[in-house]
């Protein structure tokens, strides 16, 4: 018995040391910076500021998506790969 508390402890622990490596996802950065736009913002306030700024950002991510996708034509594999992160990541 013990030795499976232990072995749970250590999965825990390494499960949550990989998820503390990984970067954000566009979503959780959007979330991040409407978020700290909203600062002083209360109540029903919030919430429409909030609304508007991520479906905001959704249509600003589809358009850098599309434009991306555009300039990365005739790339393949691996090279399209990392033109794409890093064209999304601007």
């Amino acid at each position: 018995m013990k030795n499976c508390i232990v072995l749970s402890a250590l999965v825990l622990a390494a499960s949550l040391a990989s998820a503390a490596d990984k970067a954000p996802t566009a979503q959780q950065n959007l979330m991040g910076t409407c978020n700290t736009e909203a600062t002083g913002k209360k109540g029903d306030e919030r919430k429409e500021f909030m609304k508007s700024c991520l479906s905001d950002g959704k249509k600003r991510q589809q358009e850098r998506m599309k434009s991306c996708n555009a300039d990365a034509t005739g790339k393949k594999g691996d090279e399209r790969k990392a033109f794409m992160s890093e064209c999304l990541k601007k």
